[in-house]
């Protein structure tokens, strides 16, 4: 369970904290804002009604170009409408340039483009979902420890040509890595083999909150299944549109693209490998 604050930095509304809207995480570019509101308070964001719990908790997100400020709005038990203005905070993004990546990937066909099309579609329609599940409001952990090659918001190059911001984490480790469930969920897509991504997995956490790990060697999980935090899911991998073998981890809150690691704290430092007599 975690603990909420009234928010009152520069930016926030004072209207918020006199109404008791509650939130914890900050306001930036690829945040996850976890909230809370008086109980039988309806919550609306970027068009949209957000599922708020039985005792007023929700989660937002705000993707990797959120614009400089968000309206929250809320509605209390008697009907009465409030708007609520934040300021978001703009981030400096990495450019990355990868090389040696196969020109066929850089450059697909028109059969490998519309195929991807095809598998773009699945994990947007897996992202929809919006569980009664209250996984979204555990203290995410990593999926495994090793190396950050790849962060969130970062812009790439392939073979010197740019392509879509990344929003994910990329986690190096070698082939058959223990992929855990940074928190709990269902599982709502199983692929084996995207065009892009390779072995693709999705866990929703709840209320619109999930999980994507792409790249996989080998699946451990089926579609539907109920998992819990920290349980062996998958394993690492270099399928789909990789150089190495790496764990890619990104979220999503609906069609919002977030940053992962705001979700958790520092990488732990990994264990060095015990000595062979």
């Amino acid at each position: 369970m975690f603990r909420y604050f009234v928010l009152l930095c520069i930016g926030a509304s004072l209207s918020a904290a006199v109404f008791g809207l509650e939130f914890k995480g900050q306001w930036q570019q690829g945040a996850v804002l976890l909230g809370r509101v008086p109980t039988g308070t309806q919550v609306e964001f970027m068009d949209r009604s957000v599922r708020v719990t039985e005792d007023g908790q929700f989660v937002i997100g705000l993707g990797r170009d959120a614009k400089p400020q968000a309206i929250v709005a809320t509605i209390d038990a008697s009907g009465k409408r409030q708007e609520h203005t934040f300021d978001v905070a703009a981030r400096d993004y990495n450019i990355q340039r990868v090389t040696g990546v196969p020109q066929r990937t850089v450059t697909p066909s028109p059969e490998q483009i519309e195929r991807s099309r095809r598998e773009a579609k699945m994990a947007a329609d897996a992202r929809k979902v919006d569980l009664p599940l209250r996984n979204f409001a555990q203290e995410f952990e990593w999926p495994l420890v090793g190396r950050i090659t790849g962060v969130y918001g970062s812009q790439r190059f392939y073979n010197g040509e740019p392509n879509s911001p990344h929003y994910g984490i990329d986690i190096a480790a070698p082939t058959g890595t223990a992929v855990r469930a940074p928190a709990g969920g269902v599982v709502t897509l199983v692929h084996p083999d995207m065009f892009f991504s390779g072995g693709t997995l999705i866990v929703d956490h709840g209320h619109g909150l999930s999980s994507t790990f792409i790249h996989l060697h080998k699946i451990l999980v089926e579609e539907g299944d109920h998992i819990e935090q920290g349980q062996v899911i998958a394993q690492v991998g270099a399928s789909g549109r990789a150089t190495g073998p790496h764990l890619d981890w990104r979220m999503n809150w609906f069609g919002e693209r977030v940053d992962p690691s705001l979700m958790v704290g520092p990488m732990p430092e990994q264990k060095p490998a015990a000595s062979k007599e």
